[in-house]
């Protein structure tokens, strides 16, 4: 269907952006994520997302191509829709949201309205590994020092912190000196950003 609308911003509500492509106007369910970066009057390109049932036909916005794919990811969990996945990116940012997948961090999820904890725990078990298998694969070899195993808490530290747009080299130096044997990933990473934010 439609890749992305281009167009002037002619209204911005809630969870709602207008799109004025060439004179008709392109109704888009969007997140606040999406709504903050929109000015009315103003150019804008959303990559979009149609929704196509019997009964409507609904298209979701999105001003970055990493909020449309993890949109994207979050309908491949069963018992997630639509709007269920619009309330998530309403409240994280995408890097927020691949953080949360790869520090398995529920209590993020679930500050979106309509979220609840069981609905949380099925989205981290659902897309850990779609979301870190490439990264780790891709970062796990490259730390100073040591090459840690795919899957180990270094990796998936590693993994996490890459996503964020973190280089190899400020990654291995924020990482050295952290136990990874007694921390759980959520606080290697967490110590990590800290260390990175210091310097």
């Amino acid at each position: 269907m439609f890749y992305y609308l281009s167009g002037t911003v002619a209204l911005v509500d809630q969870n709602l952006a207008v799109i004025d492509c060439g004179g008709v106007g392109y109704a888009c369910h969007t997140t606040n994520y999406t709504l903050s970066r929109l000015q009315v009057g103003k150019p804008a390109k959303l990559y979009t997302y149609c929704n196509i049932r019997e009964d409507a036909f609904d298209i979701f916005g999105f001003s970055t191509r990493e909020e449309h794919g993890c949109f994207e990811q979050l309908l491949t969990v069963s018992g997630v829709g639509p709007k269920a996945a619009l309330s998530i990116l309403s409240v994280v940012s995408p890097d927020q949201f691949t953080l949360a997948v790869m520090t398995q961090d529920a209590k993020t999820l679930t500050m979106a309205q309509g979220v609840g904890k069981k609905m949380a725990e099925r989205i981290l078990l659902e897309l850990k590994d779609k979301l870190g298998a490439r990264q780790l694969e891709l970062s796990a070899a490259d730390l100073a020092g040591a090459a840690p195993v795919r899957g180990s808490k270094t990796a998936e530290a590693t993994a996490a912190l890459a996503s964020l747009g973190y280089s190899q080299m400020e990654i291995g130096a924020a990482l050295k000196g952290l136990d990874a044997e007694k921390l759980p990933v959520e606080e290697l990473v967490r110590q990590a950003l800290r260390a990175m934010v210091m310097k």
